[in-house]
């Protein structure tokens, strides 16, 4: 079958069910165990072959030099690995809130991997591309996956798919200060100088079998360091908890905050109190199909 010149991919956002930091390595690392799920929410890419290099448009906020953007990089990396024999250019038009704990970078370096190596006609195995993406970042294995919900540790390249949760409507809160995750670990780090190992947690299959059950596995550790030094997350935090939500978390690493309702009356009404001219908010749902494959 001959490879296509463009295919079009959707990079959806992520939520972390949960999140534990569970030690620091020597090297600066850290190892974690968290549960990821896909939401609606995504930013939509188009890559097409050119003759020669990687070049990137962006509708949408400014993202920084090209060369440093992960989706340039996951472009790079799949060219280099079929031998270079065309260049690609990458139209990102973005919609996940950028240094938000929503994995939209991550997301974006995912469907561009898979978007590459679709135009060079699959050259590389999905699993060499596995690799690759655990290179590039911890959540990019994630969306690599094309899972909707997974397991995850070390640090976030080991997972572990799950049967998704039922599909429900969601808010999201954008705070208006993003948060870079380096800074995050390093006031966790800052709070924990000498970490203590973490007691004993059991996974099984009713624990994140249902939305409830899942509020109840604990919180996302970065929370108490962010919400110290971010008072507007921590108030969009109490805010959306105030409107009785099924679950409700910070994601990631900040600074968004993510909300599950039982139904769309619930969540448009928890809109509606909330007042989304002083806080934007994002309509949107939890997500149980698989990530999309590109498409030409």
């Amino acid at each position: 079958m001959t490879a296509p010149d463009r295919v079009r991919v959707a990079a959806h956002a992520k939520v972390n069910l949960f999140l534990r930091v569970l030690a620091r390595e020597t090297g600066g690392h850290h190892q974690i165990e968290t549960a990821f799920a896909l939401l609606d929410l995504a930013d939509a890419l188009e890559v097409s072959r050119t003759a020669g290099e990687v070049t990137l448009a962006v509708d949408g906020p400014d993202l920084g030099p090209a060369a440093e953007n992960l989706a340039v990089r996951a472009a790079e990396a799949v060219l280099a690995a079929t031998g270079r024999r065309f260049g690609v250019h990458i139209a990102l038009t973005k919609r996940i809130p950028v240094q938000a704990g929503l994995g939209g970078g991550s997301s974006d370096a995912a469907a561009a991997l898979h978007a590459v190596n679709a135009l060079a006609g699959a050259a590389v195995p999905r699993h060499e591309l596995l690799h690759v993406a655990a290179r590039l970042g911890a959540d990019v294995p994630f969306f690599a996956s094309g899972a909707p919900a997974a397991l995850a540790w070390g640090r976030g390249e080991r997972l572990y798919r799950l049967a998704p949760l039922p599909p429900l409507p969601a808010l999201v809160a954008a705070a208006g200060t993003g948060v870079a995750t380096a800074d995050a670990y390093r006031w966790w780090d800052e709070m924990h100088p000498r970490p203590e190992p973490r007691g004993p947690v059991v996974l099984d299959a009713d624990a994140l079998g249902s939305w409830g059950s899942v509020g109840r596995l604990g919180g996302n550790d970065f929370e108490t360091a962010v919400f110290a030094r971010h008072p507007d997350v921590r108030e969009a935090y109490e805010a959306l908890a105030a409107t009785r939500p099924l679950w409700v978390r910070m994601c990631g690493s900040g600074s968004a905050v993510a909300a599950v309702y039982k139904s769309e009356r619930d969540r448009d009404d928890a809109a509606a109190r909330l007042g989304e001219r002083r806080r934007p908010l994002i309509r949107t749902a939890t997500r149980a199909a698989p990530a999309p494959e590109p498409v030409s």
